[in-house]
């Protein structure tokens, strides 16, 4: 466990009913840096995520959120700890107009708060102020993507878990997503944890990367020397 790490998981074991998914996931992210969970499909990143949020809770082993401990909280408990959880699949609910999708992630904040937080929003998302009436499910695949993002956001979390956000997306549109992830991280000095089925693109922004393989790490290192590591880019990511 790195000394002065903001998101740390310590021996995780965790899964679904009798299947074993995650086996002693250790992992250190420090404040204000992104980093990439690699790995392929089936290795355990989506359960990671879910297990940090307290929607699995695992069989043992700690999660610490700028110390505190986050196991056997609720996933509520664990979004007001600040943690804010993203999951897979653009998920805004598409009857909702564009700024409803967003008031959802003002809830946890006080009601004079709110109004500020929704304006600082539009500000930092422009693209979102000029559709805020639209209805969500009109949105393109990227503006979806950026809603969930700036939603999350609403929350102020301190930690920010994104899960495969590329996802379906066209290249360039995942050039920008990608793009706004690291000015999140530059910006407000988020703490990120990204999982990527798209390792170089990941790498690509991340400060430090972690390797999962069938429910282990296999490798962690600084993005660039993953990147720059053929034979485990041939193994388990994939370019």
């Amino acid at each position: 466990m790195a000394d002065g790490a903001a998101l740390v998981t310590d021996g995780i074991v965790a899964g679904y009913g009798h299947v074993l998914v995650l086996d002693g996931v250790s992992i250190s992210a420090m404040p204000g840096t992104i980093t990439a969970v690699l790995g392929a499909n089936g290795a355990g990143k989506t359960t990671l995520l879910r297990t940090i949020s307290g929607v699995i809770r695992p069989r043992s082993g700690r999660i610490l959120l700028d110390g505190d401990s986050l196991v056997r909280r609720a996933p509520e408990d664990v979004a007001r700890a600040g943690v804010a959880h993203v999951p897979e699949g653009q998920g805004v609910i598409i009857e909702l107009t564009v700024e409803e999708n967003l008031r959802l992630g003002l809830l946890l904040r006080t009601a004079r708060d709110r109004a500020a937080a929704l304006a600082d929003a539009y500000r930092r998302f422009p693209v979102l102020a000029d559709r805020r009436r639209r209805l969500a499910g009109t949105l393109s695949g990227g503006e979806r993507q950026i809603l969930v993002i700036a939603r999350a956001l609403l929350t102020a979390p301190r930690a920010l878990l994104l899960d495969e956000p590329s996802l379906g997306l066209a290249p360039k549109i995942v050039s920008q997503v990608m793009e706004l992830i690291r000015q999140l991280r530059d910006d407000s000095g988020l703490t990120v944890l990204l999982v990527e089925q798209n390792a170089r693109s990941a790498l690509a922004i991340a400060d430090q990367g972690v390797v999962l393989n069938q429910g282990k790490v296999v490798a962690e290192a600084e993005a660039g020397a993953l990147a720059a590591d053929v034979g485990l880019r041939r193994h388990y990511l994939g370019f």
